[in-house]
């Protein structure tokens, strides 16, 4: 099936030239896809399954109003669009704005550089799953439940728009997940750790130190004391910082949250300045072999990578076509869909704050008081407004590193939290487990990439 794809090309082609006079603009994705599901939980299997799926989705915009219909079978496609064209000239009652890319035509693929995970058996990826479910379950005898969770994807796509556009793209994406929960009496806690490739098999087949380390914190903050509510300056690692510019200030720019709120548009306005001049953070999937990365976003702009801030300054945002066109700025290559099911929206790819120049070990100087937060357990945010748990967390006291403590959540706004980041550190980690959800469409392939922070006057909650 995934050879024939190319196939379609000229079935696109045509009801591509037949359709695109009935609206402003036309795109037609067709996809195949294939992957595998595996989870377990404790001794037994919850989850173990291969699918292969065929299907497409369309896309009309006329006078600014939008149709979108999805199909699983290619004989329906002119039913489909003509059923998008009518939703489209239903509500369109506006000015189409949609920003102009070159029309490209070009066959890619994103390189492996180790195994497709298409090419490893099922029965070998559930013995992976074994194994790490036997580290879990085997490290203390006060782990109660364990979770082993695989997922590997390749998508092979076309898309065909009425600009001209005539893209073939594939790529793989695998995801593994790990989780051990210990209790004592009635305490208890949870160890995590989750991992991803877009570069081969291989990445997942020796992670055994990351399984036990899961499990190992588990059982450990059972016998650790909470950490003191109250504010404190706070070190956090590359991990949990790479979280918190995804998740906090990534999101916010996102342009279709933008110009769909007048109030968040006045705050993420151009020229703003959110922290200091050593602070510059990016977004793109340009950079190649992480979870983010492609050479064309699903309206077939170009990768780019995007500066949002620069010397502390907001200087950029992430744009559809849409969006761009109706804030009169440039494409960056964002518009992406989870699969054909979906319509792409504006999304982050590869986000990072770049490395600064503070040696690690200064981050901790003249820290009378504080907590040393890494790793993380999940987290949300709502607005301006976050809150993140940390893996792991230890006291700061007189500059050091002091007893480790349990249950640290960090909270605050965003905002007054990038104007309070003191130190950026001359470390760098990209964490490659990136999930990312909205607008329905959970599960996206991420990256997210930063060095070590040293942040003031963090409400730290246990």
């Amino acid at each position: 099936m995934f050879d024939r794809l190319a196939d379609y090309k000229n079935q696109l082609a045509d009801v591509i030239a037949r359709y695109r006079h009935g609206a402003d603009f036309l795109s037609i994705r067709l996809e195949t896809s294939r992957g595998t599901n595996i989870t377990l939980r404790g001794d037994k299997i919850d989850t173990l399954s291969e699918d292969v799926s065929l299907g497409g989705q369309v896309r009309v915009c006329y006078k600014g109003g939008w149709g979108f219909a999805s199909f699983n079978r290619l004989e329906s496609l002119r039913d489909r669009i003509e059923e998008a064209i009518s939703a489209a000239r239903l509500v369109g009652v506006e000015e189409t704005l949609l920003a102009s890319v070159e029309p490209i035509q070009i066959t890619c693929k994103l390189p492996l550089i180790g195994t497709d995970p298409s090419q490893i058996p099922l029965f070998e990826k559930k013995k992976l799953c074994d194994r790490y479910n036997t580290i879990l379950r085997q490290a203390d005898q006060r782990i109660a439940t364990t979770s082993v969770s695989y997922g590997d994807r390749n998508q092979h796509i076309l898309l065909f728009t009425s600009d001209g556009t005539a893209i073939e793209q594939s790529w793989a994406d695998m995801e593994m997940r790990f989780a051990a929960t210990a209790r004592e009496g009635e305490t208890v806690q949870t160890g995590r750790e989750t991992t991803g490739s877009r570069q081969g098999y291989e990445d997942l087949i020796h992670l055994d130190k990351q399984v036990i380390g899961a499990a190992e914190r588990a059982v450990k903050s059972l016998s650790l004391p909470p950490v003191a509510a109250k504010t404190y300056p706070v070190v956090i690692d590359p991990i949990l910082a790479g979280l918190f510019v995804h998740e906090a200030f990534g999101h916010l720019s996102e342009a279709d949250m933008a110009y769909e709120n007048p109030d968040l548009l006045e705050v993420m306005s151009m020229g703003k300045r959110f922290g200091s001049k050593d602070l510059q953070i990016f977004d793109g999937a340009a950079p190649e072999g992480h979870r983010g990365s492609y050479y064309y976003d699903d309206e077939g702009t170009p990768a780019t990578t995007t500066q949002l801030i620069k010397d502390g300054v907001l200087v950029g945002r992430l744009h559809s076509r849409e969006t761009a066109g109706k804030l009169g700025e440039q494409p960056t290559g964002n518009a992406r869909c989870l699969n054909y099911h979906y319509p792409p929206i504006v999304r982050m790819t590869n986000t990072w704050i770049e490395r600064g120049k503070t040696p690690v070990q200064d981050l901790f100087q003249n820290i009378q008081e504080g907590v040393y937060a890494c790793n993380w357990l999940g987290g949300m945010t709502n607005g301006e407004m976050f809150t993140f748990s940390a893996g792991e967390a230890w006291m700061i006291r007189n500059g050091e590193l002091a007893e480790q403590v349990r249950d640290v959540t960090l909270s605050g706004n965003v905002f007054t939290t990038l104007a309070n980041i003191e130190a950026i550190a001359d470390d760098f980690y990209w964490d490659e487990s990136g999930g990312c959800g909205k607008g329905g469409q959970s599960g996206l392939p991420v990256g997210c990439g930063s060095p070590s922070l040293r942040i003031q006057d963090v409400m730290v909650a246990g």
